[in-house]
């Protein structure tokens, strides 16, 4: 079959070569109507992009030396505006979207969202002023929703989000697949022959995630005995000043085995004399600094920020930006890692 050309469609448009390739590749100098019907005629012609075309020019962007025009801005959106050094998991986010920016040839500009007096329009000024069109927002930690007075630069620039789906508005993201990595925690778990495991969680973080940590762990419930079903605990916040409540609470349906991402509930459980592994069995749900002997899972925050680059590199070269009524998800996989907070169990 001939491969349409543009020259083809150009002709059939009445318009020039050079307009039908900007308005294929969604640039916003053509106008809308024109891109629309340039699309439309070229659908009916049967034009498809070649693909090894396609292929050299994302080598050639990568070997293109990084300027103004090749920048990306990395948005801090934690409180802390040290957070990409100091947090315990943000740093692994922002080291992915460093390796992944510098093999795709653009270079990172860092912002902080809380920075006093900084407003949609002044930050929107600024990255004009450094020819930069596309952000990733990093460190959403204790909510989703975006500040309000920055709506006029996700509406005008191509914006992707690292750890959580953001509301209000709802943005292109990447994150862990948190609801198979619990699956496959508990999963590991059966395998050692633990049979009572039980959730331990802030619930604020659960909810963050939209429950997508204790929706993995109550289908991962569905395959044992119901009298091993166990609840969840969800106060941990509150237990910091009051540890009687995880107390009781662990007391009550003792599991023998812990799911969590609180590295204090071991501290806690050291005080009423029961350890692990000797006692129950301990799965960190993402393993970091200061969990160096923990089993448990890694979450590869590092390849959810090299798949925010993936991404947002994708709507720039697709001259893509604002709310997209269709926005995109890419979900990292984790995968176990043995440790010493559990042991195998005999039947």
């Amino acid at each position: 079959m001939k491969r349409v050309t543009m020259a083809a469609i150009a002709e059939k448009a009445g318009l020039s070569k050079n307009t039908v390739s900007l308005a294929l590749r969604n640039d916003p100098q053509i106008p809308t109507a024109t891109r629309k019907r340039i699309e439309r005629i070229a659908s009916k012609l049967g034009y498809t992009k070649n693909p090894v075309v396609a292929q050299l020019m994302a080598e050639l962007r990568k070997t293109q030396p990084a300027g103004y025009q090749r920048t990306i801005a990395l948005i801090n959106a934690n409180l802390d505006p040290k957070a990409f050094t100091r947090h315990p998991t943000i740093p692994t986010y922002v080291a992915g979207c460093h390796r992944r920016a510098a093999q795709q040839g653009y270079v990172l500009d860092q912002f902080w969202l809380h920075e006093p007096g900084l407003y949609g329009e002044q930050l929107n000024r600024v990255l004009r002023a450094r020819g930069i069109r596309g952000a990733i927002v990093v460190g959403l930690m204790n909510e989703n929703r975006l500040p309000s007075r920055f709506s006029v630069t996700w509406q005008h620039h191509a914006v992707v989000v690292t750890g959580v789906r953001t509301h209000e508005p709802t943005l292109s993201f990447t994150c862990v697949d948190h609801h198979a990595l619990v699956l496959e925690a508990m999963e590991h778990a059966r395998r050692l022959g633990y049979q009572r495991p039980a959730l331990v969680l802030e619930e604020k973080i659960d909810r963050l995630v939209e429950g997508r940590f204790s929706a993995g762990f109550w289908v991962g419930q569905q395959s044992l005995e119901t009298r091993n079903h166990l609840p969840g605990f969800y106060g941990v916040e509150a237990a910091r000043t009051a540890p009687e409540a995880f107390t009781n609470w662990f007391l009550q349906h003792r599991p023998d085995v812990i799911l969590t991402l609180h590295t204090v509930v071991r501290e806690w459980l050291t005080k009423i004399g029961v350890q692990a592994p000797r006692d129950f069995g301990l799965i960190q749900l993402e393993l970091r600094r200061g969990c160096e002997d923990w089993a448990g899972m890694d979450q590869h925050n590092d390849l959810t920020g090299e798949a925010a680059i993936d991404m947002l590199v994708s709507l720039l070269h697709n001259n893509e930006a604002g709310v997209s009524r269709f926005p995109r998800a890419t979900l990292i996989g984790g995968s176990w890692v043995n440790g010493d907070t559990v042991r195998r169990v005999e039947p």
